[in-house]
């Protein structure tokens, strides 16, 4: 199975793509969709649908796990990462992909054994169990965090059914 996680953000969304096979999780494709502050917002959320619908098109993976929502104190970025998540929503259900989502500190919980772990921690260990030569880049290690959250679920005991969105 092909697993595509997304780390959303509007000017630094990490994607990774992982492949699974039994217990065996491998990295496919990796990195961060980069939009400097100059760039109007709008045009960063075309930016952002363009490069997840190509990573789709070009990988066809058959699941998105995307980071779920955030608590944030100011209503302003609140809004921003919701358009940042509908556009990515939309762009994986146009492709009839299947949808879930997931707290970070479950991600980081599942990745590390620490739902507090800080950046350089997940991307450590997203090196360590994908077997990386080198750690990914901070927002490209989350989104990898997030499809390797995604397979073990899938494969474990789950306590409660995985709901797409």
């Amino acid at each position: 199975m092909k697993i595509l996680g997304v780390d959303p953000s509007l000017r630094s969304t990490g994607f990774g793509l992982i492949a699974t096979a039994g217990d065996e999780c491998s990295a496919v494709e990796y990195g961060e969709i980069k939009n400097p502050p100059g760039v109007l917002p709008s045009r960063c959320l075309v930016k952002i649908g363009d490069v997840i619908t190509g990573l789709i098109d070009k990988h066809q993976p058959e699941v998105m796990a995307i980071e779920g929502l955030v608590y944030v104190q100011n209503t302003r970025i609140a809004f921003t990462l919701g358009q940042v998540r509908g556009v990515i929503i939309a762009a994986a259900a146009r492709y009839g992909l299947e949808i879930y989502e997931y707290a970070p500190r479950k991600v980081k919980q599942s990745v590390t054994g620490l739902g507090g772990a800080g950046k350089l921690q997940v991307a450590q260990m997203v090196k360590a169990q994908l077997g990386l030569p080198t750690a990914p880049p901070p927002d490209a290690a989350d989104a990898l965090a997030i499809a390797i959250s995604h397979a073990q679920q899938c494969r474990g005991i789950q306590l409660k059914s995985l709901k797409p969105i």
